[in-house]
């Protein structure tokens, strides 16, 4: 792309470069009672006739309304004829603007605002003046139209996760615009994206939701790693009745060393059948 659009700029360059000057007759008689105008006045006439222009600035003079061949001036100093022939100076710094903030409806239906902003600068200053009225300003209404046509095209997901893919289209599609105009788009950027308050309530809602989710599921996960412990715990135990004595003793120096006015004992529920029942023998007297 970058090729083509070089190619283009080269060949609109040296079309105005090799275009004759024909200024007719009557300019060549203007011409030369300019220039006798000049000798005459020699040297006062330097003041209008010679001009500078800054190293960041270009000058592109139009001689009887035709632009002189050879490009643009500058820097430094450059000769004009006074009376016929008439100069714009063009700035090749690059201007940074913000494009203001668009309304639009993505490829999922939901309405955002986007603004952005735009690095641009001018990359040939004859084309700057004669292929267009006024480059800034339609480098500008053209940045917001592509914002609008290409963040169109893409879902809400896609316009928050991949931002560089995003600029990187809307740099190529002003590029194959502006090249015609000497204009020379160096970086886009998306500064905010603004999203209706319902909907960022609902997506809050939905995240909040998701977060229980997720840590509900690490409970129950915690919970069935804790009860394959007592289980395996327990079948220890099992296998050796004094274990669980020593852990009632354990449990208790637990409790006792928290300072607690309440010490728990706990009671084997096999001594409670001693009382229910009246002793081991009470079944076989109560057969008698």
């Amino acid at each position: 792309m970058n090729k083509t659009s070089n190619g283009h700029m080269e060949n609109q360059r040296n079309e105005n470069e090799s275009s004759p000057e024909r200024i007719g007759t009557c300019g060549y008689v203007l011409l030369f009672f300019s220039y006798f105008l000049i000798a005459i006045t020699f040297p006062f006439s330097l003041c209008i006739s010679l001009k500078v222009v800054r190293e960041y600035e270009r000058a592109v003079i139009f001689r009887l309304g035709r632009l002189l061949p050879g490009g643009a001036k500058g820097p430094g100093l450059f000769f004009v004829v006074p009376c016929i022939d008439s100069y714009t100076k063009v700035d090749l710094r690059t201007v940074t603007f913000d494009v203001p903030a668009q309304e639009i409806l993505t490829k999922d239906s939901v309405t955002v605002a986007v603004d952005a902003v735009v690095y641009y600068k001018i990359k040939d200053a004859t084309m700057s003046i004669t292929n267009i009225e006024n480059a800034q300003r339609s480098t500008q209404l053209l940045s917001a139209t592509t914002l609008r046509n290409v963040l169109g095209t893409k879902t809400l997901g896609e316009i928050l996760s991949d931002r560089e893919h995003t600029v990187e289209v809307m740099k190529r599609n002003l590029d194959e615009t502006t090249v015609a105009w000497g204009v020379h788009v160096e970086r886009v950027e998306v500064k905010d994206v603004r999203l209706p308050v319902q909907l960022q309530r609902a997506m809050a809602a939905e995240a909040e939701a998701s977060r229980e989710a997720r840590a509900k599921v690490i409970a129950a996960e915690g919970e069935q790693k804790a009860s394959r412990a007592l289980k395996e715990a327990a079948d220890v135990i099992n296998e050796s009745p004094s274990a669980l004595q020593l852990r009632y003793l354990q449990t208790l120096n637990t409790i006792s060393a928290e300072k607690n006015s309440t010490i728990i004992f706990p009671f084997p529920m096999e001594f409670m059948s001693y009382f229910s029942g009246g002793g081991p023998g009470a079944k076989g007297n109560s057969k008698m």
